[in-house]
């Protein structure tokens, strides 16, 4: 077996974490004992304080194999790890690729999408092509521009947010450097409009609220995440959220994200008792409000093939230019799957009804 194939391996083993080691360091056995932010910060060039303790905060930073506190000390022999969403090998240059995109503006700074559902938005493992930047690598590979990237993180030139594979909808990239800053503050202060259309099951008590509650990583399941709302466990999120149709099984909400956390409108409906129509990873993909027979059933599973993928689609996008400072907003069609599965549950409404 080629060290490649080991490797590839090692990573497929540590997916169900989903977090991969980067980082490994072994304390002295005569190492007096040290605040591990300031063991780290002696041995790694260009991080801060400030980003070691955050890291501590969010899980990955350990010590023999356990979370710890910004205020652990290390001991002697201690084996100290930090822990990344992607492997290393990943972060390599990305080979350009003739993918078909859908662009809905683009000029000298800024490049805006509209992805497609199923597409992975930049390389990881198991999707090491075939994705958003690997189509947009190939669409610049004629221009003068080169796309920036954050955090040594050479695999996402121009990425300043993401969203899911099987979301669909509007994403912007930074082409320059002085773009790629500009819109990453943006993001970071939730100063950009973003709204979601989503499809969820069961209809709401309420018309209209505002979902406040920290989201982290399930303990229990670390391919998901989850509310915590009590403690301090978790980062602050904040969803605003409207119904905007009422089909009883289901409904049809805007959502307009406040921050932006990852999962963070999945794991709120879910939340709320109502997960995204045939979201597979938070349960959605299983009748959750309806009947037993086996008609409805059936349209059920009819509507699922309709539309293979959970009801989620960022159908607006908010931002000020960098350069110019004008305020850019872009809007987006439902896609097909999602128009469709729509229409179905209108037809089946409006049948029972005269019932």
């Amino acid at each position: 077996m080629s060290d490649k194939e080991v490797k590839d391996k090692e990573f497929e083993s540590q997916r169900e974490d989903n977090l991969f080691e980067h980082y490994r360091f072994v304390a002295d056995p005569g190492q007096g004992q040290i605040r591990i932010d300031k063991f780290l910060m002696a041995r790694m060039e260009k991080v801060t304080r400030n980003r070691i303790q955050r890291a501590i905060r969010d899980g990955a930073i350990k010590v023999n194999e356990k979370e710890v506190k910004p205020n652990h000390r290390i001991k002697p022999n201690d084996v100290i790890t930090i822990l990344l969403p992607d492997p290393p090998e990943v972060n390599v240059p990305v080979e350009p690729e003739d993918i078909p995109l859908n662009i809905v503006y683009e000029d000298d700074d800024v490049l805006v999408i509209n992805k497609e559902a199923g597409m992975v938005v930049h390389p990881g493992v198991g999707h090491r092509t075939g994705t958003l930047v690997n189509a947009v690598a190939f669409h610049m590979k004629d221009q003068e521009a080169q796309m920036p990237f954050r955090d040594d993180y050479v695999s996402r030139p121009g990425l300043v947010h993401r969203i899911d594979k099987d979301t669909s909808g509007l994403l912007v990239m930074a082409k320059n450097e002085h773009s790629l800053s500009h819109l990453a503050k943006q993001f970071y202060d939730h100063s950009t409009y973003r709204r979601y259309y989503a499809l969820v099951w069961g209809n709401f008590e309420e018309p209209e609220g505002t979902i406040e509650i920290n989201i982290g990583r399930d303990p229990y399941n670390r391919m998901q995440n989850r509310t915590f709302p009590e403690g301090d466990l978790g980062k602050h999120s904040i969803t605003h959220f409207k119904v905007l149709e009422d089909l009883y099984y289901v409904s049809l909400v805007e959502c307009r994200l406040e921050t932006g956390r990852t999962h963070q409108i999945r794991v709120h409906m879910k939340h709320l008792g109502h997960t995204l129509f045939n979201d597979t990873r938070y349960g959605g993909n299983k009748i959750l409000k309806g009947t037993v027979f086996t008609k409805y059933k059936q349209f059920v599973e009819n509507s699922f093939k309709v539309m293979p993928r959970q009801g989620l689609h960022a159908k607006s996008l908010g931002f000020e230019h960098p350069r110019t400072g004008e305020q850019m907003m872009f809007d987006s069609e439902l896609p097909d799957d999602f128009r469709l599965c729509m229409e179905k549950w209108r037809h089946y409404l409006s049948t029972r009804k005269k019932l």
